[in-house]
């Protein structure tokens, strides 16, 4: 993988480039574990500007960012509704973003409109000032951070079972528009053997696109309606909510019967001792709040690693991962 300038899909990253991401996410949490270390981390980037431009609704994802430009001394504004910004007076978003970049070294970006990341990144890279752009969420098309955030947790669950490869990965829920789905099953091609299963109602299967990369890349995957089969087999089970800010029309999802595929307590007997349970929240009924103090319940831990990866992932971005691989405190 060659140097980045934005980060904008999944499919930029390659395998040296998320084990190097692991090992630079394990440094920084050593970091973090001493007075010095932390104030060794404010300093990296205390010269550095951040905008949060948050134009869907987001608490983790946001707070994740915010919390870690803290961690690296960012100085960053934001904008989390564009009746705030003169979008609201006719300007293009376009011009918006463009008007952010005389300001600010970074932008971070969550949007309901697909592929603006691209747009703007695009449109900058043809100016004086061609600032990073990172995709936080980009309608249902991706979400590559957190996909970062998905496969360091299983990284860290599985660390002493041989890792990601030969895993069987089951994907729960509302998979056609779940952009996390989406991105994280294009990195998991990336693990040798790993098997996907994709545990859905029919109106939810994953899109025939995702399917076709699925198939390029040889990677063994099966979908099903048979919730308890998939879980039963599988090392790690990742449910999803349904996406219904994406209808159409609004109501359709409800038309959906979705019970079927709902994690409650009385599954944890049937999935394996070692399993993981991962969520990237928020969660409805889909996942049973009982499981929460199971041991094989990673999806909390799960939303504290995306502070983490989000600083490694920065760090890398503007030019400061050496800084933390090499010193020793």
């Amino acid at each position: 993988m060659g140097e980045i300038r934005h980060i904008l899909s999944a499919s930029q990253f390659d395998r040296p480039f998320l084990d190097r991401m692991y090992r630079l996410t394990n440094k920084i949490r050593q970091f973090d574990k001493s007075k010095e270390g932390l104030i060794y981390l404010q300093s990296l980037l205390a010269h550095k500007r951040a905008m949060l431009y948050f134009t869907q609704p987001s608490t983790r994802t946001f707070l994740s960012f915010q919390s870690a430009c803290h961690i690296l001394g960012i100085k960053n504004s934001e904008i989390r509704d564009t009746a705030t910004s003169s979008e609201r007076k006719g300007e293009s978003i376009e011009d918006s973003l463009r008007t952010f970049s005389s300001y600010v070294d970074l932008i971070i970006m969550r949007s309901p409109v697909g592929g603006l990341c691209d747009r703007v990144a695009g449109l900058l890279d043809k100016t004086d000032r061609p600032v990073p752009i990172i995709n936080a969420g980009s309608g249902p098309d991706e979400h590559p951070t957190q996909a970062l955030l998905d496969i360091y947790t299983l990284e860290r669950s599985f660390k002493n079972l041989g890792g990601i490869e030969g895993k069987t990965i089951c994907m729960v829920g509302d998979l056609k528009r779940g952009r996390t789905v989406r991105s994280l099953s294009r990195l998991l091609t990336l693990y040798p053997q790993a098997r996907l299963l994709f545990a859905s109602p029919q109106a939810f299967k994953i899109e025939d696109d995702l399917r076709q990369f699925l198939r390029s890349s040889r990677t063994e995957f099966m979908e099903t309606e048979n919730f308890k089969e998939a879980i039963s087999q599988s090392d790690a089970v990742y449910m999803t909510r349904v996406q219904d800010e994406y209808d159409t029309v609004a109501g359709d999802s409800a038309k959906v019967d979705s019970s079927a595929f709902c994690l409650k307590a009385e599954h944890l007997k049937i999935m394996k001792p070692t399993s993981v349970i991962m969520h990237p929240l928020p969660r409805r009924n889909e996942l049973d709040p009982a499981i929460d103090n199971d041991p094989r319940a990673k999806y909390w831990r799960q939303e504290r690693n995306g502070m983490w990866t989000r600083v490694a992932l920065m760090t890398k971005l503007l030019g400061m991962d050496e800084k933390i691989l090499l010193p020793e405190l």
